[in-house]
């Protein structure tokens, strides 16, 4: 099973932003994010979309 959500840290690793633009696109809602407890997660599937990643370009080795 895939993980459906990551740290804030990952995410902004996978899209090579920091934290300050990683918030203002959270705060945007260009970015999905949940609060499970003190932490922020996002979304994994909307960092993919954000990226314009698509499924069949995701399930390449």
């Amino acid at each position: 099973m895939e993980a459906i959500l990551c740290s804030q840290a990952e995410a902004g690793k996978m899209l090579s932003i920091g934290k300050t633009k990683l918030g203002e696109l959270i705060a945007r809602g260009e970015l999905e994010s949940v609060r499970i407890g003190t932490r922020h997660l996002v979304k994994i599937e909307s960092v993919f979309k954000l990226a314009g990643v698509t499924p069949e370009q995701r399930e390449r080795p």
